[in-house]
């Protein structure tokens, strides 16, 4: 699914009116029946309940007057209230004049605002995805006031006084949405960690865009869903061998950090891996024999920590990080990796720790690399802090692209840039998945594909990226968010990679 930036979005609109040949009053009816639908089939409400619209003085108002007409016909008592303006759009113009005379419609009064109580649903269509400044004055103070109000909030399109398209001036109003719904396609801004708590939640309501304009429109951010992705696993041939799926090698595990191998090591063989061998310090060798006893175990020489590579040769890929230390012998066997290896690599916790530390071993990265930092390693590997949301987005992008990898910033929504320079945001997972060695099984995961040549670097990453989060919904839906552990998206890894699984049955006509 693509993400459009707010003149983009203003250009889709217009090529649909062109290309359907219809008029924005016919689209805007559109947009307002779509929300009245969500409305009606999520909330269920009473034919008492308070329904406020909040109209500005724009198009985004227009969809409010529209709801409110709509909401009044569906036999409920909507109320609207006006931000007054000077200017109104054409089809907000319309809109109010079909607006019937028995809806209370008034303007809004500085120092008069209405109290919005709990129970009553309150529709914020003052402003959308055209702003380009922060709210001030009675649009600044009707914002304020309604954060204040125990109603609930929903937020057409855009919660009013956030930008599209920038970053959020310190301290400028914006709407507290609980819910935000978006036409046809989510907004960029839903999915930057900043605007969390104006966005709430969000969903995306069709309307009927026009399918060929999207198709055409060119964007640099996609947000990934599963028709993306299945079908890219291919099925597993019947005279398949272990050396079909690849033999990968991981670098991990320290004294006291056995756990990060031993998890990656499972994913990696949940992953699908043909053959996977650890190199642990000796400390770890009993622990990975019995843990994980369909690894292989190839222990260091040294006690506590990794000091040498060993021979690359039988090796489809290799992983490097979890657990690993930040030994300056354990440096000098990830120097060595990257100056030595001709396979893909994929690169997680303390590896990256160690590039962020010694940044002169980034230009050895080979090409393809995968790296998964969480934000403060990805702080670490840029030398800088990010200012906002939006630029630490565009250093991805850079890293990326200078580097010639693809690098999975971790978090909510996580977001895979590619060496081209796009970036893919990831639409499963959630909050249970943040505790201790999430990392760890992504880790394993990516390695076990990245050995299986079947799989280009970039379906590898999305397979995984999306893969990884899948479990961790699947493994919330037996332990709750609360008691999920990374061992539990171990367990889930294999029913995540079957339903992305190519099914020739689907080929059928």
């Amino acid at each position: 699914m693509k993400l459009l930036t707010a003149a983009q979005t203003r250009a889709l609109d217009e090529g649909t009116l062109q290309a359907q040949g219809i008029s924005s009053l016919e689209l805007m009816e559109r947009a307002a029946t779509a929300l009245l639908n969500w409305l009606l089939d999520t909330l269920h409400p009473a034919y008492a309940t308070p329904f406020h619209i909040l109209c500005g003085p724009g198009n985004n108002g227009g969809d409010g007057l529209a709801l409110a007409r709509l909401l009044h016909q569906a036999g409920y008592q909507p109320r609207v209230w006006l931000l007054p303006a000077t200017k109104h759009s054409a089809d907000f113009t319309a809109n109010r004049r079909q607006l019937p005379t028995d809806v209370p419609c008034q303007e809004l009064r500085a120092g008069h605002l209405p109290a919005w109580p709990a129970g009553a649903v309150v529709v914020d269509a003052l402003f959308g995805t055209g702003l380009s400044r922060p709210l001030t004055g009675l649009a600044a103070e009707v914002v304020a006031h309604l954060n204040q109000c125990p109603a609930l909030r929903i937020a057409v399109d855009m919660p009013s006084g956030l930008l599209a398209d920038a970053p959020q001036p310190a301290d400028s109003p914006v709407v507290q949405a609980h819910y935000t719904l978006a036409f046809e396609l989510p907004k960029l801004a839903f999915l930057l960690p900043g605007n969390a708590a104006a966005v709430g939640e969000w969903a995306v309501l069709p309307i009927g865009l026009d399918a060929e304009v999207i198709h055409k429109t060119p964007v640099d951010n996609y947000l990934i869903e599963d028709n993306l992705l299945r079908g890219r696993l291919p099925k597993r041939p019947r005279f398949s061998h272990k050396g079909t799926f690849g033999h990968a090698l991981l670098l991990a595990g320290s004294h006291g950090k056995l756990g990060a191998a031993v998890l990656a090591a499972g994913a990696c063989l949940r992953g699908g891996v043909g053959l996977l061998t650890v190199r642990v310090p000796q400390v770890g060798y009993s622990v990975l024999q019995a843990t994980v006893p369909e690894a292989m175990c190839l222990p260091d020489p040294a006690p506590a920590f990794l000091t040498a590579l060993p021979d690359l040769t039988p090796y489809a890929a290799v992983g490097i990080g979890p657990g690993l230390g930040q030994a300056d012998e354990s440096r000098t066997v990830l120097q060595q990796l990257l100056e030595t290896a001709r396979v893909p690599l994929v690169l997680d916790a303390d590896a990256l720790n160690l590039l962020g530390t010694h940044r002169e071993l980034l230009d050895l990265l080979p090409p393809d690399t995968v790296l998964t930092p969480h934000p403060k390693e990805f702080e670490r590997l840029m030398g800088e802090p990010a200012r906002d949301d939006y630029h630490r987005l565009e250093q991805l992008r850079g890293f990326a692209r200078q580097h010639r990898s693809y690098c999975l910033l971790k978090g909510a929504y996580s977001a895979l840039a590619t060496p081209d320079g796009t970036v893919y945001f990831n639409t499963t997972g959630n909050p249970g998945m943040a505790t201790g060695g999430s990392g760890d099984v992504l880790t394993g995961l990516l390695l076990a594909l990245r050995a299986d040549k079947r799989l280009s670097p970039l379906d590898a990453a999305l397979l995984g990226l999306y893969a990884h989060g899948r479990a961790g919904d699947l493994a919330a839906r037996e332990t709750g968010e609360a008691g999920l552990v990374a061992g539990d998206l171990v367990r889930c890894i294999g029913p995540a990679l079957q339903e992305l699984t190519t099914d020739t049955r689907a080929l059928l006509p």
